[in-house]
């Protein structure tokens, strides 16, 4: 892989915490994220592009349509503010759910607690241009260390099978280790769970127009396990 940027220990993602008594997904343990099938049947596509977005950068060019949030409103900052600190959990859907029946069905039958959702509209980028947005997310502040570890998963709507999310897990440095990168292909359907507190992560998208995915943050347990398993190749 050749960048003309690396991240240095600087980066705010080296301040957010890797190792906490969180309980986490078996099924993550090794790579820190984890294929599932294809989603079987197709998202409308107007359940997506008529959403309102709002203009929120976070891995590029990026536009973000918030369908479940901290207190119901359209907003896509953190589960936190001052005086109102809470967990990524325990999220409240907002008007846009009213326009994707579909989505908001396929969140909730995963039966786990979850906490943002939203679909990101993402304009072409290059592996370099990419790269300068690599990061960790923090998806944990505010998390009682006894509550299950919020995790992510993403289901690609558009059909993009040359791009893919590049996926790098954190060294002893603190900073992405070149040897564990992972390149997931992101075709219409393609779905995925991921440790984006662990991993760092950024989207190529080689096409020519917007891609557009759907992010939900999740509530490790039985409830998320179970739904995991279920939907393993």
């Amino acid at each position: 892989m050749s960048t003309s940027f690396w991240p240095n220990t600087d980066h705010w993602s080296c301040e957010i915490p890797l190792d906490t008594p969180h309980p986490r997904l078996d099924v993550l343990a090794a790579r820190g994220f984890v294929p599932l099938t294809d989603l079987p049947f197709e998202i409308p596509a107007h359940e997506y592009l008529d959403l309102e977005y709002m203009d929120w950068k976070s891995g590029g060019d990026t536009n973000f349509a918030p369908i479940a949030t901290a207190d119901g409103e359209l907003d896509c900052r953190g589960f936190w503010s001052a005086g109102d600190e809470r967990p990524d959990k325990g999220a409240r859907f907002t008007t846009n759910a009213q326009k994707c029946p579909t989505i908001k069905a396929y969140v909730e039958s995963a039966g786990a607690d979850f906490g943002r959702v939203r679909t990101i509209k993402l304009e072409p980028q290059d592996h370099d241009l990419a790269f300068r947005s690599f990061h960790r997310d923090d998806n944990n502040r505010f998390n009682p260390p006894t509550d299950g570890w919020v995790v992510r998963t993403w289901l690609e709507l558009t059909d993009n099978p040359d791009s893919y999310m590049l996926l790098m897990d954190t060294g002893p440095d603190g900073l992405p280790d070149p040897a564990t990168e992972a390149r997931v292909p992101l075709h219409r359907g393609s779905r995925f769970l991921v440790d984006t507190q662990r991993l760092w992560h950024v989207v190529v998208h080689t096409g020519a127009e917007p891609r557009y995915a759907l992010i939900t943050s999740y509530e490790s347990g039985p409830a998320l396990e179970a739904w995991v398993d279920s939907q393993l190749p």
